[in-house]
């Protein structure tokens, strides 16, 4: 492109990302850094369009971008504004809270992001990898256990499961002696590999119902269940109660339904895990928001040995105001990732 398409180009963009509407020639005329006419516009729109980067929504009517020009204005054009004092306040007031409960305080983050950006937040918490001090397992009726999972340093972790069909109070007491034998001094991931190799080297030691019981309690580690706890989201009727959004509050709603479910919690995962800074996923780049044609801004946080651990993030329309929102996803993933670590030095 040359600068005179180059310019239309970022006005159109940052016009419809501030209003939601299609942008006129007409309103580009009054804004352009050159005298030129509505009509040269409208030839170098339809170029633009012919290149894949606008759409036109209507007969007649202005440009909107399309994926591939939100992407081309994302990686070349954007300007990222400096931080907001005000937004600054609105993070550091919610992580300054004093609580031992890091579940609860990144709960507090994520309704803080979300307050801030007027999007839905996602905030995947950290594992706790803290040595095992106990491990109980608890049946709640036929088909509902209970695994208290209590660390070295205090935390404790509740997670329910469904057991195999006859457990027993003394198959779960023995499974949980087997386990507490075994997890001395470990943690969560080292436990997970003793576990395999234990229990293979002492498959005949164990009864069959301890066996499945011990079985059952390393798939509540393994599986999905997992992680759906480490997923906070927040603000879903920021997205839902759109009204420039109202055409696609079905599409939103199954987003927020697959959320709920957490079923796209490994893709989110890799989101986080592919290296660090602000990356931006618009629409079906990623197949989580594919179908609701909306876009992440996602950044992860690290650990006192710059390991990555977990991410901040914020689900908006296509049409977020994306200078705006990196700058404060960016700043929450570093005060978080600088919170955990230096909790890990007390």
């Amino acid at each position: 492109m040359n600068d005179r398409s180059r310019e239309v180009f970022r006005r159109v963009v940052e016009g419809y990302l501030e209003s939601g509407d299609p942008v006129g020639s007409r309103t580009l005329t009054r804004s352009m850094s050159e005298k030129v006419s509505a009509a040269t516009i409208r030839n170098v729109m339809q170029d633009l369009e012919f290149l894949g980067l606008l759409n036109s929504p209507h007969v007649s009517a202005g440009r909107v971008p399309t994926q591939l020009g939100l992407r081309m204005f994302v990686d070349g054009l954007l300007e990222v504004r400096d931080l907001k004092e005000e937004d600054r306040e609105k993070i550091d007031a919610t992580l300054g809270a004093n609580t031992s409960d890091v579940g609860a305080l990144l709960d507090r983050v994520g309704a803080a992001l979300s307050g801030a950006t007027h999007g839905a937040s996602l905030v995947l918490a950290p594992k706790h990898e803290a040595p095992i001090r106990h491990i109980e397992f608890v049946s709640l009726g036929a088909d509902r256990a209970l695994t208290v999972l209590v660390f070295a340093d205090g935390h404790v972790e509740n997670r329910l499961f469904h057991p195999a069909p006859g457990q027993t109070p003394s198959s779960m007491r023995e499974a949980a002696n087997f386990l507490n034998a075994l997890a001395e001094g470990l943690t969560l991931s080292e436990l997970r590999e003793a576990m395999k190799v234990e229990i293979a080297r002492r498959r005949q030691e164990l009864d069959e119902l301890a066996r499945t019981m011990v079985e059952a309690g390393l798939a509540v580690w393994e599986n999905e269940g997992h992680d759906q706890a480490r997923l906070i989201v927040r603000g879903r009727a920021n997205l839902l109660s759109d009204p420039a959004e109202a055409e696609d509050l079905d599409r939103i709603r199954s987003l927020f339904d697959d959320l709920e479910r957490k079923r796209d919690i490994v893709e989110f995962l890799e989101l986080a895990e592919e290296g660090e800074g602000v990356r931006i996923f618009i629409g079906s780049e990623n197949k989580l928001f594919s179908l609701s044609g909306s876009s992440l801004v996602v950044s992860p946080y690290m650990n006192a040995d710059r390991k990555i651990i977990g991410a901040v993030g914020v689900i908006g329309p296509t049409r977020l105001n994306y200078g705006r929102i990196v700058p404060i996803v960016d700043y929450t993933a570093q005060l978080v990732g600088k919170l955990i670590a230096d909790r890990g030095k007390g």
